[in-house]
């Protein structure tokens, strides 16, 4: 019997569904074959990126160099530490330990590394305190020999010399990718030379990154910054900033600033400030380069200018004379000397050596007159940026509506100048007339073509003088340092010509003139050697914290005479042998003569002659000691103590001025305190009392009552101006 076909229509729908599927798959694969994309998915670059292996080829940011080719700022290899804490690969095991051996070199505490070490489901982690380790501190880690620890080498700014130049130089940070910008000084505004371009390397790889038999590597070279050769000198800058730094931490001012600069160029060998900062650590508390960005009143700086003014119209002479004390201007109250009472009847030069304000009133007001003087301020360039290539200059503002304002500018007060334009306009003083723009680039070269891509050159921007005013002038100037208010500047060996200033400062709050024993900006601008320049040096220290028996000078002579004969010697410049100084200005100082063992009547009797005032202490009738020295100069007038054997009485010191009470209280070892400024109005030791040796001695001193206007930058009685 046949056997009757039967349909299995489970089956056949089995089979329906798979066919369907085919068709399906089948359709898919031919759709994925022709668009060669899937899911928005473009197979062949995720084949390519699956099979291509990349790396990064570093470049290095541009090197900043002094002018000697010194590194200042440069690229060095730094470490990053991690921490592998997956156990199925070499680990940290026992993160406790780990943290405590690690803490002292990381500078971090147990604790905080000990918590990142023990984190949960993480295969890897960074330390803390691990980026931008030195090659040192790796080394120590090395050594270690901890399982689980991994370095990753990157690189980072370093400034070699620490401390040093930080507001020229600047800093960079890192904006991610290890990629270095510049942020502050010159690293911002050259940055665009200074960046550097990584390359790359791509190549074809297993997936266990083995090259493949034909790679196609893919090589993008690395691009290095630019270099840059600044006009810093490495040892002079040294120097300087270690002078600030000995200044700063004995006297704790506002704020120093100092400038060396070579008069004949224009070329800045070094620039600083305190407070100032270390770019390694960014320990920043100001962003502000004073010397470029701070105008303030400059104090009798400033007449270094309006002397040059007068000299060159051939309305100074020398040996003229005038009264000293108070000058009388119709409509204002009277402007007086700094020690108020002047020194008499005084030659012009005299009245330079005193930083007499009378005198530069009277220059400016009846010499010269006001149109000439703001002529010549202008030529000096004193009313507008110098245009250094530093970021961020200001300018100070001449005052010059009212007739006080145009006399007070002509000995520093009122106006306002930055340090830099004041450099600027002492460049022609010290250069024969010639002023010298000033300027920190000296040029940018591609380190690979060797190309020079910017260069500066000096650059004469005026001829406010000429050659024959500031040969006399720098005559004049040197008389201020070997007789005048500058003899704390002396270097011996050295002929330095140069100009003290004691500033005012406004108060904040009170919008007043600040008062109280060194409440000014205390400065000197000195050149060197006096016939032929070969550095311009300025300092400004702002309201040290002074003793009483010290002197606003003390600090800024401290900064200058290091920076300049240690800068001089390393110049090759040797210091001469003393000579008998030659004349070249008029004189009326008084040589004090050795007194010692020799008749106190005797000695009295010849410095009352000479114009002086003696002071004899004991009861014995020879001189066995004496204040000042044998060999000063002292103005006449102005008191020497002679000590005899004997008790010493105690004298009466009103009307004293604080160099007299210091020559006496250095005279008996006193242990002297002063208030106020200006005279000597009391005394804690009574008058008639013994004195003894360490005895302790307060005296109050007042300015006298007068009518008159002091705004005098210099320091009173017996301090520098």
């Amino acid at each position: 019997m046949e056997k009757k076909f039967k349909f299995n229509w489970g089956a056949g729908a089995i089979l329906a569904v798979f066919i369907l599927l085919f068709f399906v798959l089948m359709g898919r694969f031919f759709y994925i074959a022709y668009t060669k994309n899937i899911e928005n998915v473009d197979l062949v670059a995720y084949a390519e990126k699956k099979w291509t292996r990349y790396q990064t080829l570093d470049a290095n940011r541009g090197t900043i160099y002094d002018h000697r080719g010194q590194p200042l700022a440069e690229d060095i290899p730094s470490y990053t530490l991690y921490a592998v804490l997956d156990k199925k690969f070499q680990h940290i095991k026992d993160p406790e330990k780990t943290a405590e051996q690690l803490a002292p070199i990381l500078d971090r505490e147990p604790d905080e590394i000990e918590e990142t070490l023990s984190k949960p489901k993480r295969f890897e982690v960074q330390v803390p305190g691990g980026r931008q380790l030195s090659h040192s501190k790796k080394e120590k880690i090395d050594k270690l020999k901890i399982d689980g620890l991994e370095f990753k080498e990157e690189t980072k700014r370093y400034y070699p010399n620490q401390t040093f130049a930080p507001f020229v130089l600047g800093y960079t940070n890192e904006t991610g990718q290890n990629e270095i910008t510049g942020a502050l000084g010159l690293e911002k505004t050259l940055d665009k030379y200074l960046k550097e371009t990584n390359g790359s390397l791509s190549f074809k790889s297993d997936t266990k990154g083995v090259k493949l038999p034909d790679p196609k590597e893919k090589v993008k070279k690395p691009k290095n910054g630019s270099n840059v050769y600044l006009t810093l000198d490495e040892k002079i800058q040294l120097v300087l900033e270690q002078a600030m730094t000995k200044a700063d931490k004995k006297y704790n001012p506002e704020k120093i600033i100092g400038i060396v600069a070579d008069p004949k160029t224009g070329k800045i060998l070094a620039m600083s400030n305190r407070p100032a900062f270390n770019p390694n650590k960014r320990d920043i508390k100001d962003f502000t380069n004073r010397a470029i960005s701070d105008p303030y009143e400059p104090g009798s700086t400033m007449k270094i200018f309006t002397l040059a003014a007068a000299i060159e119209e051939g309305v100074y002479n020398g040996n003229e004379t005038y009264k000293s004390g108070q000058y009388k201007i119709p409509h204002n109250r009277p402007i007086s000397d700094h020690n108020k009472v002047g020194w008499g009847t005084i030659t012009f030069n005299e009245g330079v050596q005193n930083s007499s304000n009378v005198l530069f009133s009277k220059l400016a007001r009846e010499k010269l007159g006001y149109d000439r003087l703001l002529n010549y301020l202008k030529k000096f360039g004193l009313d507008k940026p110098t245009g250094i290539d530093l970021p961020n200059e200001k300018s100070g503002r001449i005052l010059y509506n009212y007739e006080i304002e145009k006399l007070t500018t002509a000995f520093g007060q009122g106006t306002t100048v930055t340090p830099i334009q004041q450099i600027q306009a002492a460049t022609a003083i010290a250069n024969g007339g010639k002023m010298m723009k000033p300027f920190v680039i000296d040029k940018v070269v591609d380190p690979a073509t060797k190309k020079v891509l910017l260069q500066h050159k000096p650059e004469v921007v005026g001829n406010p003088i000429s050659a024959e005013t500031a040969k006399e002038e720098r005559d004049i100037l040197e008389t201020v340092v070997t007789k005048g208010t500058g003899k704390p500047y002396q270097i011996k060996g050295y002929s330095i010509a140069g100009k003290t200033g004691t500033a005012q400062v406004v108060d904040k709050e009170t919008g007043q003139y600040a008062h109280g024993w060194g409440q000014n900006i205390f400065s000197f601008m000195g050149m060197a050697p006096k016939d032929d320049p070969k550095l311009l040096v300025y300092v400004a220290v702002d309201r040290p914290h002074l003793k009483p028996t010290e002197l606003g000078s003390y600090p800024v002579a401290d900064i200058f005479t290091t920076v300049m004969k240690n800068s001089l010697q390393y110049m090759n410049i040797e210091p001469k042998e003393e000579k008998k100084e030659k004349k070249t200005v008029s004189d009326s100082s008084v040589k004090i003569n050795d007194y010692t063992n020799k008749a106190a009547s005797a000695a009295e009797s010849e410095l009352k002659s000479s114009g002086m005032k003696p002071v004899t202490l004991g009861s014995g009738s020879e001189v066995v000691s004496q204040q000042p020295a044998a060999g000063e100069r002292l103005l006449p007038g102005e008191r020497v103590i002679l000590r005899t054997d004997g008790n010493v009485q105690m004298p009466d010191l009103t009307g004293w001025s604080l160099s007299d009470v210091l020559k006496f209280s250095k005279m008996m070892d006193l242990d002297a305190s002063v208030k106020g400024t200006g005279y000597a109005v009391s005394q804690s030791l009574k008058k008639g009392s013994i004195v003894k040796e360490k005895d302790y001695l307060t005296v109050d001193f007042q300015k006298p009552e007068m009518p008159s206007v002091n705004l005098s930058d210099e320091e009173e009685s017996g301090t520098s101006q």
